[in-house]
């Protein structure tokens, strides 16, 4: 392992180039931003194009077979020595997450170790079972076994964009596929290169992981080549619906995990403090710019009023600014296009009878936490998904009412409910339509270990994680053994 002292990634990985074991020139390329400054150039990053997809896919598909061939404790040792550069490195990469996707200090922190995790859980599974022996006739034997799929393409976001690449690159290498990694290009450093640079010295195969960062180009290439057999996308719904279609036309198989518009519930019993509290972080972590983000909170009228002005002054209260500068709470938004995207929401929501009681406010890209109450069906806030610092409050007067709001949504990701009642909360969240479902917690929940995904606009039934993993990231394979061959009839 490099000594602690030496950079993970060089100026000759920051210069324009891409990774496919080897780092290449990447043609044009592009500038690097951060968010935080207004702009500044952080570094040249690749952007590849078809023909360089089509390339590399290729090469890939070769390694995969010798990558596959490798024995158990081979493939673990890599991903053991890959989680140990990622703690050797923890300060330059949490910099580079810091920097260039607007992540405060503790968002960051907490990303890359969900990821060292991710890597560790990968570590174990080629020593894990990986079939069944099924039930069969006298003198056969019948197994069951998962087999890798071949190349597996991860298009991921830049929201946790170590943490979101790596959750499906990790587990996919483990179990004997090749990867191609095109990471979302406003976080192709932290969520790509980085990785890349991880796996290298960890000693992977050259072939086996490619990272290339690149538009919608390099995207499509890697839905329609022949030689990538599934495509694991993370991302908004308009974009996962056309990775959806353009993979399922050429037989891919699909995971997609998209966006939401999850709902907390608080029931009329809950404590307001920790209600107050778990509603902030729901809607605020990392600037709402999270798929699991508190979308609507459902508030027990009876409680309403009081929890809407605690709400309102923690918002006054949390600290805004560049992650870089200090201590703050509120990062900026990732881009221009997405802080116009949340301000119109709001004012939208405002001009049709909504009421901002904080924030609404921006300066350079930092959007200040904003509370917005009398929020209805209908409204722009109510029914879209704002990747906003924006809590979006809404009354009801009877579980089943707040089960009626919850469900009125295209949605189904994340939902979560708050009552000191858990009988009566388990009773309600049975009722919505979600694929993760908190109980006494804000909707914001990921440990790894667990199946992730939703179901509706918000992704297609997979799931991936823990458990999910080998379902994701493998086939079934029907093996059948007799000693010798039976006479048949004719």
């Amino acid at each position: 392992m490099e000594s602690e002292m030496t950079s993970l990634l060089d100026a000759a990985h920051l210069d324009g180039r891409f990774f496919d074991g080897h780092w290449i020139e990447g043609g044009q390329g592009y500038d690097v931003l951060e968010p935080a400054t207004g702009g500044a150039v952080l570094a040249r990053a690749a952007s590849v194009d078809a023909a360089t997809v089509t390339k590399t896919a290729t090469a890939a598909r070769a390694a995969q077979q010798g990558w596959a061939a490798a024995t158990a404790d081979v493939r673990a040792g890599i991903f053991v020595q890959a989680a140990a550069l990622a703690r050797a490195h923890a300060e330059e990469i949490v910099t580079w997450t810091m920097r260039e996707s607007g992540s405060v200090r503790a968002k960051a922190e907490f990303e890359l170790a969900i990821t060292i995790k991710a890597i560790e859980l990968a570590a174990a599974m080629p020593h894990q079972a990986q079939g069944l022996v099924l039930p069969s006739e006298p003198g056969r034997l019948s197994l069951a076994r998962r087999r890798p799929l071949g190349v597996v393409g991860v298009i991921a976001p830049f929201n946790f964009p170590l943490y979101l690449a790596m959750r499906a690159v990790a587990p996919a290498l483990a179990v004997g596929n090749a990867v191609m990694l095109k990471p979302d290009p406003r976080t192709a450093i932290c969520g790509g290169l980085v990785i890349a640079r991880l796996f290298e010295l960890a000693g992977l195969p050259a072939g086996v992981l490619s990272v290339l960062p690149g538009g919608g180009e390099a995207g499509a290439a890697l839905c329609a080549d022949p030689n990538v057999a599934m495509i694991q996308f993370t991302g908004s719904t308009g974009a996962g619906r056309k990775v959806g279609e353009a993979a399922s036309r050429h037989l891919k198989k699909v995971s997609l995990e998209l966006g939401g518009k999850n709902t907390l519930i608080v029931l009329d019993d809950a404590d307001l403090d920790l209600a107050t509290r778990n509603a902030a972080w729901g809607a605020w972590l990392h600037q709402g710019q999270i798929c699991m983000t508190a979308g609507r909170i459902l508030v027990h009228r009876a409680i309403f009023d009081a929890f809407a002005t605690r709400l309102a002054e923690k918002a006054k209260a949390l600290p805004v600014g560049d992650p870089m500068s200090g201590t703050v709470a509120i990062g900026p938004l990732i881009s221009q296009p997405q802080l116009d995207h949340a301000i119109d929401i709001v004012e939208r929501s405002v001009a049709a009878g909504a009421r901002l009681l904080a924030g609404g406010t921006a300066e350079g890209l930092c959007l200040a936490p904003t509370v917005l109450e009398g929020v209805k069906p209908g409204m722009a806030a109510f029914e879209e998904e704002i990747f906003g610092p924006v809590a979006v409050l809404v009354p009801f007067d009877t579980d089943d009412e707040a089960v009626a709001l919850a469900n009125d949504t295209e949605y189904g990701l994340s939902a979560a409910v708050i009552s000191k009642d858990v009988g009566r909360a388990m009773a309600l969240g049975e009722r919505l339509r979600a694929g993760l479902l908190h109980i006494n917690d804000q909707t914001v929940n990921d440990e790894v270990v667990n199946p992730f995904g939703g179901v509706g606009a918000s992704g297609n039934g997979s799931a991936i994680g823990g458990p999910a993993n080998w379902e994701e990231f493998t086939h079934w394979q029907w093996v059948t053994v007799k000693g010798a061959a039976p006479a048949y009839p004719f």
